[in-house]
């Protein structure tokens, strides 16, 4: 077979044996591969993935190549782009009528267990991905996101429109911004609801692949607020390895379950000799969600988050760092099969 009898068909045809790994389909089938281009013997095309923080690109990329050569006769070069495209929750569009593609509640059944340094390294690592990712901080008790991303006040606002700050690539809002830091709230209901709302509604948050909410500690008024305003395309629950907390993460589940949230599963923080481990794994089995993995505890988290550096922004191999950055593949992972599941195989 001479260099000028490779087609494009040729190439689609291989690409039909190779599934996306979490989704169970065949590339064609899930329409996601663009761009098919035949010079002489050699092929390139394009893989159009569900997130920019896609965990098994690599796979991808290996079994694609693999599929061609073995397929293909006479096959020469081999060269596989990507990009990606965050399947949109549609009923967010049709509440809110933001350009904002999925809400990710992050929540914990009691205070103390490092809920909003997970939500903060989360909607960081996300952003490092190459997402367009905003952070709201709900918990309007105890706003501590503006400490954690290191900042202080917001950008000058647009008529009566909020425009967040940005830190890290990311898009950030919080009741800290709007009242002083020595200042105690004593709301009840219809107080939070209103405030949460402004910070959904009134904020210039532009189009987001994610936006990433801290919710308060516990179940209370807040949590039920946010559900009530906005579809959350699905929720994470923190909690550390000691019983008790554990005990209080089942709590938190089964609260985003009759919100009618979809779980999207457990992160056990503070990992390690002092507290233990395996009790945010162990609760994960028994209430039957995934369980999305270990932060280790480090002092050093501690103070970066006082200093206002999320430790995910460290690249030399600090482990929270990279265990941070495996749960926000993770996520980005399991709202793509949640999407998918959700709406079919196209869109």
């Amino acid at each position: 077979m001479t260099q000028s009898q490779v087609t494009a068909e040729q190439v689609r045809d291989a690409l039909r044996t190779v599934q996306e790994p979490e989704l169970h389909r065949d590339l064609i089938t899930l329409d996601f591969v663009r761009d098919i281009q035949v010079h002489g013997a050699d092929v390139s095309f394009t893989v159009r993935l569900t997130t920019p923080a896609c965990p098994l690109k690599d796979q991808i990329r290996e079994e694609s190549e693999q599929a061609v050569r073995k397929l293909v006769p006479g096959v020469g070069k081999v060269d596989i782009s990507f990009d990606a495209r965050v399947r949109a929750d549609k009923r967010i569009e049709e509440k809110i009528k933001l350009p904002i593609k999925t809400i990710v509640a992050v929540g914990s059944g009691k205070g103390g267990v490092g809920k909003s340094t997970v939500a903060v390294n989360l909607a960081v690592a996300l952003a490092q991905s190459g997402a367009s990712v905003g952070l709201l901080d709900a918990d309007i008790y105890g706003p501590n996101v503006p400490t954690l991303m290191g900042v202080n006040e917001l950008p000058p606002p647009k008529g009566e429109t909020l425009v967040p700050a940005v830190a890290y690539g990311v898009r950030v809002m919080s009741m800290g911004f709007l009242i002083g830091a020595e200042d105690a709230l004593v709301w009840r209901g219809p107080m939070i609801h209103g405030a949460l709302r402004q910070l959904l509604s009134d904020v210039e948050w532009g189009e987001l692949d994610y936006l990433v909410v801290d919710l308060p500690p516990g179940t209370g008024d807040a949590q039920l607020s946010v559900a009530q305003l906005v579809p959350l395309t699905g929720g994470v629950v923190v909690t550390t390895p000691q019983q008790l907390s554990v005990s209080d993460a089942r709590r938190g589940v089964a609260a985003f379950q009759k919100l009618n949230v979809p779980v999207l599963g457990i992160v056990e923080n503070m990992s390690g000799e002092v507290f233990g481990s395996g009790g945010g794994e162990h609760a994960a089995a028994e209430m039957g969600v995934p369980f999305l993995g270990r932060i280790p505890l480090d002092p050093r988290i501690s103070r970066m988050g006082d200093e206002g550096t999320p430790p995910v922004t460290i690249m030399d191999g600090f482990a929270p760092a990279e265990a941070f950055r495996r749960l926000a593949r993770t996520v980005a992972a399991g709202i793509s099969v949640q999407q998918f599941q959700r709406d079919g195989k196209k869109g």
